[in-house]
């Protein structure tokens, strides 16, 4: 009787086991938690041609994935966002304008204009460095200095900008956006870009 329960328990724990790791794989048998898998997806759906010289490939991978399967940046950052026939809300087959993609620009929220963050010449997303880019993201710091100023012009905070959700994200996750930017294509003037 003894073994019989000793079975049925471990048993039962075999199959408790095996439907959590069921249970945690998405429709693609991947671990949906799991970042490596993440990054293979991100790398997968990234929208643009990405230079990844000297760049972490993992850190570029989660970033894309963050940044185009959870954040949807470049639905306020890119204008237009979709090319001509590729409007996914009309009922057309996706396509993203790698031509405006994360460009900013665009009157999408009154006064606040959303910004570029395709790297400058240097490679620095939105002109940033990363320690900069870390504290417009946890803290919303407007950088850059233009109006309109809210609060205050001493204290200017990005109003449409979700910072207050993208601070709770661990360091590693933040880097890894500013990584997957660093590998997008410049988008701008000659001068801005380096060409």
């Amino acid at each position: 009787m003894k073994r019989i329960a000793l079975f049925i328990t471990i048993a039962s724990a075999f199959v408790f086991v095996a439907g959590v790791r069921i249970a945690g794989q998405n429709d693609r048998g991947q671990g949906a938690d799991n970042e490596e898998a993440k990054g293979r997806i991100g790398l997968r759906i990234a929208p643009v041609k990405l230079n990844m010289q000297g760049l972490n490939p993992a850190l570029v991978g989660l970033g894309s994935y963050i940044v185009n399967a959870q954040g949807d940046c470049s639905g306020c950052h890119s204008t237009p966002q979709y090319e001509d026939g590729g409007d996914p809300h009309l009922g057309q087959p996706e396509k993203i304008s790698q031509s405006t993609y994360l460009s900013g620009g665009g009157d999408l929220f009154g006064p606040f204009v959303p910004r570029n963050l395709t790297p400058n010449a240097a490679g620095n997303p939105a002109g940033l460095t990363l320690d900069q880019f870390l504290q417009v993201i946890n803290h919303g710091t407007d950088l850059k200095g233009r109006a309109p100023f809210v609060p205050s012009q001493a204290n200017d905070l990005l109003q449409v900008m979700p910072w207050p959700v993208f601070s709770k994200m661990s360091d590693r996750e933040q880097r890894a956006i500013y990584e997957y930017l660093r590998a997008i294509p410049c988008i701008g003037s000659a001068t801005r870009c380096g060409t």
